[in-house]
């Protein structure tokens, strides 16, 4: 393994998790509903995958899809997630807080940071959704705890995002782990590392798994997507995962 490179492999189910552990990974990021762009995972799922896997487990407390302004209710939800995550043996946590204003929340993340340590803390890609990233930053490491930063440079992908991510690693100045996330595959990794500067990545890397069901009634629709149908689904390659370690070499 590349010892200086850190590997956190999004994922949804606990075979992925086993599979990116597998493939020398570092750590997962246990999420449910990835269409959405990851809400909180089951009690179960943390537990079994802790179970079943040594590298780190970082869990995604967000409860529910859209935006990042939350209601009282949701608020107190991630709390609980937060401390069940605890309990259960997860490493860290990985969440997002902003203002009506396109501003980070640091009261509430703060709130947040404290409640989750000694666990790791991550600030998710919310901050891409902020007015001023600069200024993100700096409200994001002002909170004490927090460790790290996933962020795609305020784009659709970290690659296009590139040239922000690489002054946001400048700013930070060793001060927070910037990590790039969304669109890093095999084919750009190593790109991605010489030009950002950053070593933590955030990756996925996917094959689709066909449906071991025999009968299949086909008159009912229970959910699926158009580029991912209803008896198959997606679970981390592990040979993808080396492959993207060993291209970050």
């Amino acid at each position: 393994m590349t010892k200086d490179i850190t590997i956190e492999v999004c994922i949804d189910s606990v075979q992925s998790a086993i599979e990116a552990q597998q493939g020398g990974a570092n750590r997962v990021e246990l999420c449910d509903n990835l269409f959405e762009g990851g809400t909180t995972p089951s009690a179960g799922a943390i537990a079994i995958a802790r179970k079943n896997i040594t590298i780190g487990l970082h869990v995604m407390i967000r409860p529910r899809g859209g935006d990042f302004y939350y209601s009282d209710i949701e608020f107190d939800c991630m709390k609980k997630d937060i401390q069940i995550a605890k309990e259960l043996g997860a490493d860290g946590v990985v969440f997002g807080l902003l203002t009506k204003d396109g501003r980070i929340d640091i009261a509430r993340s703060k709130e947040l940071t404290e409640l989750a340590l000694p666990l790791q803390v991550t600030f998710h890609r919310a901050f891409d959704m902020t007015i001023d990233p600069v200024q993100a930053l700096e409200d994001i490491i002002s909170i004490k705890g927090i460790t790290r930063l996933l962020t795609s440079g305020q784009e659709k992908s970290a690659p296009e995002g590139a040239e922000l991510i690489a002054d946001l690693v400048k700013q930070a100045n060793g001060r927070i782990s910037i990590m790039p996330g969304a669109g890093i595959y095999e084919r750009n990794i190593a790109k991605m590392k010489k030009i950002t500067g950053a070593s933590e990545f955030h990756v996925t890397g996917y094959k689709t798994v066909h449906s071991q069901m025999e009968y299949r009634n086909p008159t009912i629709f229970m959910g699926g997507t158009l580029s991912l149908p209803e008896y198959d689904m997606n679970v981390v390659d592990s040979s993808r995962i080396q492959a993207m370690r060993s291209a970050a070499q």
